[in-house]
C-alpha cells in the first residue's frame, strides 16, 4: 500500500467526493503560479519530471475520488487551454502532484547553501503566492496601502483582503465562504491569545505583534493539503500565501502558525490562527 492509499483510508474526506466548479481566472491564475515556478526546478529533466505529475495526478483521482482523469488535464491546465471548467477535484489532484513534485525535487538537491529542506519548501509556497498575488492585485485593482501605522491603513488592509476573500470563493477556490477577522480568542499552545478587532494596530504598533483568524469554508484542496503535509510535512497554502504576500506589501510578516496541521477541522470551517509582525 502506497503512502497515499494508507492516508487517504485514515483521512477519506467524503464529503469531498461531489466536485464542484472552480472559476476560469482562478486555474489561469494559478496555471502561470504553479508552472513558472515548478517549471524553473524541473528544468534540467523536465519531460521526465512532467511525466511523474501525469502518472501522480492520475492516481490522486482514483485513489482518492475513485474516478479517472480527463484526457490531457495536465497539459491544457498548464497550457491554459482547458476545454470545459476546471473541477474541484481536478484541481486537488494537480495541485497535490505538482508540489509533491516540487518538495521532492527541493529535497534531491545536492546544494541549498544556509536553506533548510523545510525553508525551501515553504519558500516554494510562497513564491507561488507571490505569483499569484501579482496577478491578482492586477485583476483586483487592489487599492492596498504600502504601510499598516494606523486605523486608515487597517480599514484599507480590511477592504484588499475581504476582496481577495470576495474572488477566492467565487471562483469556487472555497466552496462555502471566507473569513478574516482580527477579534481573537483562542488558546494556542497553553497561552490564551485575547484580541477585539480595535486592539490590532495598537498591538502591532506597541507589542510588534498582533493576530488574526483565517477561516476556510470548504478549500478545494483540504484532502491534498492533509495528504502533502502528513507524507512530506509541508502543505500548498494556496490561499494563505496570497493573504501573507498582501501583508508584505504593507512591510509586515504574517502567516499561519507553525504547528498548523489541517487535520481535525471540519471542511465547512478550516482555521488557522496567524502571527502578524513588523518585517
Amino acid at each position: 500500500m502506497s503512502t497515499l492509499q494508507a492516508l487517504v483510508q485514515k483521512h477519506p474526506f467524503t464529503a469531498y467526493q461531489t466536485w464542484w466548479e472552480l472559476g476560469p481566472k482562478w486555474a489561469d491564475f494559478m496555471s502561470d503560479a504553479i508552472g513558472q515556478e515548478w517549471q524553473r526546478l524541473s528544468a534540467s529533466d523536465y519531460d521526465n519530471q512532467l511525466a511523474q505529475v501525469k502518472s501522480d495526478v492520475a492516481h490522486y483521482t482514483e485513489t482518492v475520488y475513485q474516478c479517472k482523469e480527463r484526457p490531457d488535464l495536465v497539459d491544457s491546465f498548464i497550457d491554459k487551454s482547458l476545454s470545459q471548467p476546471l473541477q474541484s477535484g481536478e484541481f486537488d489532484a494537480l495541485s497535490y502532484s505538482f508540489y509533491k513534485s516540487a518538495f521532492t525535487l527541493l529535497e534531491k538537491e545536492s546544494i541549498r547553501g544556509a536553506e533548510s529542506l523545510n525553508d525551501a519548501r515553504r519558500n516554494f509556497t510562497r513564491k507561488t503566492g507571490h505569483s499569484f498575488f501579482k496577478q491578482l492585485h492586477t485583476h483586483l485593482n487592489l487599492e492596498t496601502p504600502t504601510q499598516l501605522n494606523t486605523a486608515q491603513d487597517v480599514a484599507k488592509l480590511k477592504q484588499s483582503i475581504q476582496q481577495i476573500g470576495d474572488f477566492l470563493h467565487q471562483q469556487g477556490y472555497l466552496r462555502d465562504h471566507f473569513a478574516f477577522t482580527f477579534d481573537v480568542a483562542v488558546e494556542h499552545q497553553g497561552q490564551v491569545i485575547k484580541q477585539q478587532d480595535a486592539q490590532f494596530i495598537d498591538n502591532l504598533n506597541q507589542h510588534g505583534k498582533a493576530y488574526a483568524l483565517y477561516e476556510m469554508g470548504y478549500p478545494a484542496i483540504l484532502p491534498s493539503a492533509v495528504y502533502l503535509y502528513h507524507g512530506i510535512g509541508e502543505a500548498q497554502h494556496h490561499s494563505s500565501r496570497v493573504i501573507e504576500d498582501l501583508f508584505a506589501f504593507m512591510g509586515c510578516q504574517a502567516c499561519e502558525t507553525d504547528d498548523f496541521d489541517p487535520v481535525g477541522y471540519p471542511a465547512d470551517q478550516v482555521v488557522e490562527l496567524w502571527e502578524i509582525q513588523r518585517s
